[in-house]
């Protein structure tokens, strides 16, 4: 046992000696991808600006780079921001069956389960649930319940909550208010279970952040975490009892709401239930506004500058995920020349695509809504392997256009009734986590500009 615990030590000691010469050297090419411990010490040091640094690396390497594992590790890391290779990996039916989600994605998302959800799964698992996901989106009533319940929950959602902030002049975290409002909070329903709207964003926040760590640091040393019940891994455990309490409740609310209706038609029933539970998560989450009313919802799409200005924030700042992992089931080789097997971990970074000056141009890393219009006044249209926030290919996110219509309407609604004001010292850093979210939160003050 003590030989065991000295040949540990030796191998620790000799990891930390590794990564102190490597923060002072770090113009070492061996170092900082050494075959020993791979370029782990180079990320590790640069985690508080992990997006940014992959970015960097990728546009100086030509759009693709290999992070070897540590020696003791089972999985390389492959990061790749070039179009061509994300589109030959997600995009072309031929590859599309071979670059999977596989066990390696739900070994580190296990709190989404296996084999069991849209996100999850794969073959024929995931082309049934897609089935389900776009019967639904296409019903024919789906429109009519969008138009209804979008103005109500402008109306009594968020305007009496911005109204609030208003009255009582104080700063508001902006990233957490539209937290509150993406979990239906305002419905109480975070109270009725025992739970105050902080524990649960929270429970979401450390979940995120203990998934982004399982994929930057060695399996080894994350399921060694959750073994001895220690760091991350701890803080996740007790957070996915969190939030499976939330939605054990709130699903028992659904289906006993789905059975006092079940004078409804089954046809009926089924679309309204299913439209129910998406209204105060996905729906009430992301759309509040004042002027968008049951005639002119509409209009929103008429809004070209206002899509335009969405589209680049969302080039900039992809919300999730970051990154997008796939796995192999046989041997291939990249357009870019890299080849890749099953021990490879293939990483798109949708961050680091949209500041790809060969993309987007030198002016990559501005915001510039302008670069969305056409020169007749319409949008500009880019290939999903280009702009990849609502991912490409057959996983293309199939409610895309709801969600533009969402948030057009949030903030319609708050350009026309509020004078938003960010805190001018307030610190703006990206949290090193699966969801782009800032680490500070967004402080500001919101005023009524018809007060």
């Amino acid at each position: 046992m003590m030989d065991l615990l000295s040949y540990l030590q030796c191998i620790f000691l000799t990891v930390i000696f590794i990564i102190f010469l490597c923060h002072f050297n770090k113009n070492s090419k061996f170092l900082c991808n050494s075959p020993l411990v791979g370029m782990f010490p180079e990320l590790i040091f640069n985690l508080y600006k992990f997006h940014d640094k992959v970015a960097q690396l990728l546009e100086e390497r030509k759009g693709t780079f290999l992070h070897r594992g540590v020696w003791f590790g089972q999985m390389n890391m492959l990061f790749t921001s070039d179009p061509t290779n994300v589109r030959y990996i997600v995009t072309m039916n031929a590859n599309f069956s071979n670059y999977v989600k596989g066990p390696e994605w739900r070994k580190r998302f296990d709190i989404f389960g296996d084999h069991r959800s849209l996100f999850s799964s794969d073959f024929d698992e995931w082309k049934h649930q897609r089935k389900v996901i776009r019967a639904f989106l296409s019903h024919h009533e789906l429109n009519q319940h969008v138009a209804k319940i979008i103005p109500d929950i402008i109306e009594k959602g968020l305007i009496p909550i911005l109204d609030n902030i208003s009255e009582q002049d104080n700063v508001v975290d902006l990233q957490d208010l539209f937290s509150l409002i993406a979990t239906g909070s305002k419905t109480n329903s975070l109270m009725c279970i025992g739970l105050t709207e902080n524990q649960f964003l929270k429970a979401l926040d450390d979940a995120c952040e203990a998934i982004f760590a399982r994929h930057v640091i060695p399996e080894t040393f994350w399921k060694l975490q959750r073994w001895l019940g220690i760091g991350k891994e701890r803080k996740y455990k007790k957070r996915w009892k969190i939030i499976d309490k939330f939605w054990e409740k709130h699903l028992s609310i659904k289906r006993e709401k789905l059975s006092n209706a079940m004078t409804i038609s089954e046809d009926q029933a089924g679309f309204n239930a299913l439209a129910s539970y998406l209204t105060p998560h996905e729906i009430v989450g992301q759309t509040p506004t004042s002027n968008v009313t049951r005639g002119n919802l509409e209009q929103l799409n008429k809004l070209v500058y206002l899509h335009a200005a969405l589209c680049e924030a969302l080039r900039l700042f992809p919300p999730v995920p970051p990154y997008e992992l796939r796995t192999l089931l046989r041997p291939d080789t990249l357009p870019s020349g890299h080849q890749v097997d099953q021990k490879t971990g293939i990483f798109i970074s949708s961050y680091a695509m949209g500041r790809t000056a060969s993309i987007w141009g030198e002016d990559c890393h501005k915001f510039k809504p302008e670069r969305w219009i056409t020169k007749e006044g319409g949008i500009k249209h880019e290939a999903s392997h280009k702009f990849f926030a609502f991912n490409a290919g057959p996983r293309i996110c199939p409610g895309k256009e709801i969600g533009f219509t969402l948030m057009k309407a949030i903030i319609t609604t708050i350009i026309h009734n509020y004078h938003v004001q960010l805190v001018e010292t307030h610190p703006v850093t990206p949290n090193p986590s699966m969801v782009l979210r800032m680490k500070h939160g967004l402080m500001a003050t919101i005023n009524n500009r018809w007060a």
